[in-house]
């Protein structure tokens, strides 16, 4: 295995960066902002972050079949033209309850787009914190962001057995994917909401992406959105 490299790559502040979604054909990670309602693209070659402000906290996003993308805001389900930065409701839940809204979205191997209040979780050790966002290698393994905990963990779903820890300068590590030329680099979103003064001075880079190189493993393309 080669040595593992961290880098910050994303270099805009986000709340509570989330969601990250490799986009192969534009080179880009998409995420989002949850508190700030954007909805992000981050080309890497470039190195230019776009953005689109949305109406309610957004949670999720994913990469459409027939073109475009879908993103969970609020409580809906809905498509977004990139282009023209425009937003349509495909379909809505809960109405009738105030102050709630998606916590998490992802679409399975079917080209179905999941959403859950609630999320289900492995059960882990007590240091590594509160496991967030994760997605998976091309050998079954889970990688895992563990929130307040600064580290993204790999593990065998069989087993629960922790195989690797990578730890990273700052605290809130939300959310993780794999992504780049051959699905070997994992791009890691986190968050600043929730820190002090002290605690922001500590970790300058909290908020930001980091991309991390030489793990010895690669990762799988996102599924699209069937509909």
């Amino acid at each position: 295995m080669s040595s593992i490299k961290i880098e910050t790559v994303v270099l805009d502040t986000n709340r509570c960066g989330e969601s990250p979604v490799w986009e192969e054909k534009s080179n880009s990670l998409l995420y989002v902002d949850i508190p700030s309602k954007k909805i992000c693209r981050w080309n890497s070659l470039t190195k230019q972050v776009q953005e689109v402000i949305v109406d309610s906290p957004v949670s999720s996003v994913a990469i459409r079949q027939s073109g475009g993308y879908v993103a969970t805001v609020g409580t809906r389900f809905c498509a977004l033209n990139w282009e023209d930065q425009s937003l349509s409701d495909l379909f809505s839940v809960d109405k009738d309850k105030k102050n709630n809204r998606f916590n998490d979205g992802k679409v399975d191997p079917a080209g179905r787009y999941f959403a859950a209040n609630r999320r289900s979780v492995y059960k882990m050790e007590k240091e590594e914190h509160i496991p967030d966002g994760m997605c998976i290698d091309t050998e079954g393994k889970l990688w895992v962001a563990c929130y307040n905990g600064g580290r993204v963990i790999r593990l065998d779903p069989e087993t629960g057995k922790r195989l690797q820890t990578v730890k990273l300068p700052v605290e809130k590590t939300t959310s993780c994917c794999f992504g780049g030329k051959d699905y070997s680099e994992l791009y890691v979103t986190s968050a600043r909401d929730g820190l002090d003064t002290d605690e922001l001075s500590r970790q300058p880079d909290t908020g930001k992406i980091f991309k991390i190189t030489g793990l010895g493993v690669k990762g799988i393309a996102p599924f699209p959105f069937a509909g």
